[in-house]
């Protein structure tokens, strides 16, 4: 298993370098043939720019494909990671020019093989200093949350490391005991799915013996979705259901379901079926350990996705990817809204501002914020069989940044004024 992750990298390792190399060839030609780079000084200056550029992009590629765990705070990537991999890749390109070639001219090898074999050392020498030098170094981030220093890659399958390392001796323990859950699951025109979803929920709730109430906030449908609420609500009282009392939108959905449940807890839920109900079991029990939050991930070791659309997946991980630097987390899926809350961090992060989407991104950024404890655990997710998502990307990307601005304002200049008063435990990164 190590053997083959291990091949794994490289062959990400390879595959990253001629990424790097072929944007550095795209750019030369552009400085040069484009834009006018064509005499000597300005070609060897369009050199310069184009290795550059290719080199920090060679390190994104490498740390998205290659080394995606460890520490993504941004004073350590700028000022620790970044500069040590240019020391490396210049190492391994000296070493190819001052050590390789000469030898290899001296022994008389063909140039063909010569320019083979340096690249290779050259490969060789600049795997092995990212791989031990440069991205498993001790993280204070790391330690916090667990997290082991060997930083292996995420993928949509299961993977080799494991955020939701939570040792015992570090459990809050302080909290109260979670009695009812509540499951809060906003629904606009799901007459194709709302029946199955709160069934199965429900069905896998009584089974472990959880006390639940299923809240479920119809957003002005206009199919069956309220017949077929009443209907379920008539035959498990502990389904029950509200219009939504806000304008239309996922956020305001949410937010009326938040103004609204009963329990000790609350888990918010997609009406498609995409989340799992083995997962909510997971949720209660680590939130009965005296956790405030349960965050799912889909991009660590035991998570899954099935059927995920490949441009949705790529936006996904870079709009993550970029929550992630900004704050410095170790949680790499923020933007799911499937995560459990204990009702006291719902009213500590009140009001909630999102209309949309985006308090898929709020909700939990407050909580991290504001120094609730959370632990992270690998969740499965399926896309929806039926019905359309609501989710349009085109219109979410400023609404997403606004959030995540307004949020890391309030991180940095609100000298701690929102911030639960206790000490930090695994899983949660303080940010005072």
């Amino acid at each position: 298993m190590f053997k083959q992750a291990v091949q794994g990298k490289i062959v990400k390792f390879f595959l990253g370098g001629s990424l790097s190399a072929f944007l550095n060839i795209i750019l030369m030609i552009v400085l040069i043939e484009r834009l006018g780079f064509d005499s000597p000084t300005l070609r060897n200056i369009a050199n310069i720019i184009s290795m550059e550029i290719s080199l920090i992009a060679g390190f994104f590629i490498y740390r998205l494909l290659v080394w995606t765990g460890g520490s993504w705070n941004l004073h350590d990537v700028l000022l620790k990671q970044l500069p040590l991999y240019h020391i490396s890749a210049t190492a391994a390109i000296l070493s190819r020019i001052l050590i390789v070639f000469p030898i290899l001219d001296w022994l008389k090898v063909n140039y063909v093989i010569n320019t083979l074999i340096g690249v290779l050392v050259s490969f060789t020498f600049n795997y092995v200093i990212s791989d031990r030098l440069i991205f498993r170094y001790p993280s204070s981030l790391g330690k916090k949350a667990g997290i082991d220093n060997i930083n292996y890659p995420e993928g949509l399958s299961p993977v080799l490391s494991n955020y939701s390392r939570s040792p015992s001796t570090n459990s809050p323990g302080s909290s109260q005991p979670i009695g009812k859950f509540s499951i809060v699951i906003p629904a606009y025109n799901e007459e194709g799915c709302i029946v199955s979803t709160v069934t199965l929920i429900s069905q896998t709730l009584e089974k472990v013996g959880i006390s639940y109430e299923i809240l479920v906030v119809n957003d002005n449908s206009r199919d069956r979705t309220e017949e077929l609420l009443q209907q379920l609500n008539a035959q498990n009282p502990k389904v029950r259901y509200i219009n939504n009392y806000y304008p239309n939108g996922f956020g305001f959905a949410v937010r009326c379901g938040l103004e609204n449940f009963s329990g000790d807890a609350v888990a918010i839920v997609m009406a498609d079926n995409s989340d799992s109900p083995e997962n909510m079991i997971d949720y209660y029990q680590k939130l009965q350990e005296g956790y405030d939050c349960v965050f799912g991930s889909r991009f660590i070791k035991g998570g899954k996705v099935v059927d995920y659309p490949i441009h949705k997946l790529i936006v996904n991980r870079l709009a993550n990817w970029f929550v992630q630097v900004l704050f410095g987390l170790p949680l790499n899926d923020t933007t799911n809204a499937f995560k459990a809350y204990r009702k006291e961090v719902i009213e500590g992060i009140s009001p909630l501002l999102s209309h949309h989407f985006n308090l898929t991104v709020e909700i939990p950024l407050k909580a991290i914020t504001r120094g609730y404890y959370y632990c992270i655990i690998p969740i499965t997710w399926r896309n929806r069989t039926t019905g359309v998502s609501k989710l349009k990307l085109k219109e979410m990307g400023s609404r997403y940044l606004f959030i995540v601005l307004s949020i890391l304002l309030e991180k940095h200049l609100s000298r701690g004024d929102y911030v639960k008063k206790q000490t930090p435990l695994v899983g949660q990164s303080k940010n005072n």
